[in-house]
């Protein structure tokens, strides 16, 4: 009978304080009903490639095997544009660039390495589905999926490793917008993953030769990126 009574007591308590909250004043009441809103978004970047090893021997029968040990964080900034499709989903389109660089270590069997950072500059253009939640006061959480295109504008000539220009994948994320006075501010975790491989093995830029033992090692890298931005609608 005790348990009984103590758990009818958490549920009223429970349920009494979502009552309280759902009498606080909202900011922005029909901010959400807005056919298509605009915004800007700021923050960080870690950019990293998922390497596949060829393990093919160069011509002096050296064997490297390529790895990202670390990571540098980048810069992100860009546009918001979204449009509302029905009270639980929104359809988004953020074109960012994004500043930042890969670190390389390219080690062989004997031990020896060859430490070489590769910088990339990413314009990306998602088209993602936002699936909000149910509001609750001043903030609402959610979740993004969708693809995204992407071109590399910060490549360079005989470089080690020598990316392709373009990129597509898949991107998933999740936020929680809060709704202030005039603005609405939303942190948000995203995830993009490539599909395309994006090593230029053909290497037509190098005027280095010895260069190309680096390419040669690496059969196939995918695109990987974590981004923590702050949209502001």
């Amino acid at each position: 009978m005790r348990k009984k009574i103590y758990i009818v007591f958490c549920f009223c308590f429970l349920c009494g304080s979502l009552l309280a909250q759902k009498q606080k004043v909202k900011n922005q009441p029909y901010g959400d009903q807005k056919l298509y809103h605009f915004g800007i978004s700021v923050g960080m970047n870690f950019q990293d490639l998922l390497l596949t090893n060829s393990g093919l021997p160069a011509e002096n029968g050296e064997i490297w095997y390529a790895t990202l040990p670390n990571y540098s964080p980048g810069f992100s900034v860009g546009l918001l544009g979204d449009l509302f499709l029905n009270p639980y989903m929104n359809l988004r389109f953020t074109p960012m660039l994004h500043f930042g660089d890969k670190s390389f270590e390219f080690v062989d069997e004997t031990g020896q390495s060859f430490p070489t950072v590769i910088r990339s500059n990413y314009i990306t253009t998602p088209l993602d589905v936002k699936i909000r939640s149910l509001r609750l006061n001043n903030y609402r959480p959610y979740l993004i999926a969708g693809v995204y295109a992407a071109i590399d504008l910060g490549r360079k000539r005989d470089e080690a490793v020598y990316l392709k220009p373009l990129d597509y994948g898949l991107t998933i994320g999740l936020g929680c917008d809060f709704y202030l006075p005039i603005i609405k501010v939303a942190p948000e975790l995203r995830f993009t993953f490539g599909l395309a491989d994006v090593i230029d093995h053909e290497r037509k830029d190098l005027t280095d030769n010895s260069l190309r033992k680096f390419s040669d090692a690496i059969s196939k890298g995918t695109t990987r990126m974590i981004s923590l931005t702050f949209n502001f609608e």
